[in-house]
């Protein structure tokens, strides 16, 4: 019976367990992987591809339209809209990549413990129910009526977002797997609750979040942009996709490239993401 219990509970067929990278590589995923990683090496290579500082105003450049010197124009404060674009990228993608990991590890540690006790359980349900109950952008406009706007909001906002997804996915998954022969082999002999979840259950759950976590960051730069473009977001003059958008709004008539930058940059981010997740999700049902 021991043996039964020290078998590895991951696939042994390399070709199951190469499934994720292999689906990165080709298709959907190599495609959500080339507009991630292009949009996100500009945004860290901002100061070599724009000589302008994001936040200086440039001596009678008011509302220029594309030019040699100024790819995207200027705006209506004489500021470098490729500059800003660029800025932007990387202030969305660190708040993203910050809020996104927090929440799920936060949702994920929650739907763990509601699998070890029934009030536990209970409890988790009723804290998902509470946070759900309150779709993001409200959360967010009373967020930021308490606290004030600025990158602190969109980063609670995204992380209250994800606990419940990430929650109740890993309780559901953790739950079905516990019903496995190897997982009740395991409590048989007498293995403790934390170690058979550690040892025998996560490993088989940690697939399906993978998927989920691609989607989230998905969202998630949209919901940045949503809270910057009406202006509970990052503050201004701090550049942001969001506010990006919701300053070129104006100036459509004088200028519509500054709204065609940040539109197409949100754009790829959510598509790529997309992709992956698409592609990872392809990966788990083949395997």
């Amino acid at each position: 019976m021991t043996s039964v219990v020290e078998k590895p509970v991951v696939a042994e067929d390399d070709s199951a367990a190469a499934s994720p990278l292999r689906a990165l590589r080709s298709g959907q995923g190599l495609a959500g992987v080339l507009l991630v990683g292009v949009v996100a090496l500009a945004g860290v290579l901002a100061g070599v591809l724009s000589a302008y500082d994001p936040l200086a105003q440039i001596p009678g450049a008011n509302l220029l339209g594309p030019n040699a010197e100024h790819w995207l124009g200027t705006d209506h404060l004489n500021r470098d809209v490729a500059a800003r674009v660029l800025a932007g990228i990387r202030i969305n993608l660190l708040i993203v990549l910050l809020a996104v990991p927090v929440g799920a590890v936060i949702g994920s540690l929650v739907g763990l413990a509601a699998t070890v006790h029934p009030i536990a359980d209970v409890a988790a349900q009723r804290v998902f129910d509470l946070i759900l109950a309150f779709p993001s952008l409200i959360f967010a406009i009373a967020l930021a009526a308490i606290t004030g706007p600025g990158w602190h909001a969109v980063v609670i906002v995204i992380i209250a977002a994800e606990i419940p997804i990430f929650g109740r996915q890993i309780r559901t998954a953790v739950l079905a797997v516990r019903e496995q022969p190897f997982v009740e082999a395991s409590e048989v002999i007498g293995a403790g609750t934390w170690w058979t979840l550690r040892k025998h259950v996560l490993p088989n759950v940690i697939e399906p979040l993978g998927v989920q976590f691609a989607l989230s960051l998905s969202v998630a730069v949209f919901i940045e942009g949503a809270m910057s473009f009406i202006g509970i977001g990052v503050r201004p003059p701090e550049p942001s996709l969001g506010s990006l958008i919701g300053e070129s709004i104006a100036n459509l008539d004088a200028n519509p490239w500054m709204a065609i930058g940040p539109l197409t940059v949100v754009a790829a981010l959510t598509l790529g993401f997309l992709l992956i997740a698409q592609a990872l999700g392809r990966a788990r049902r083949v395997a």
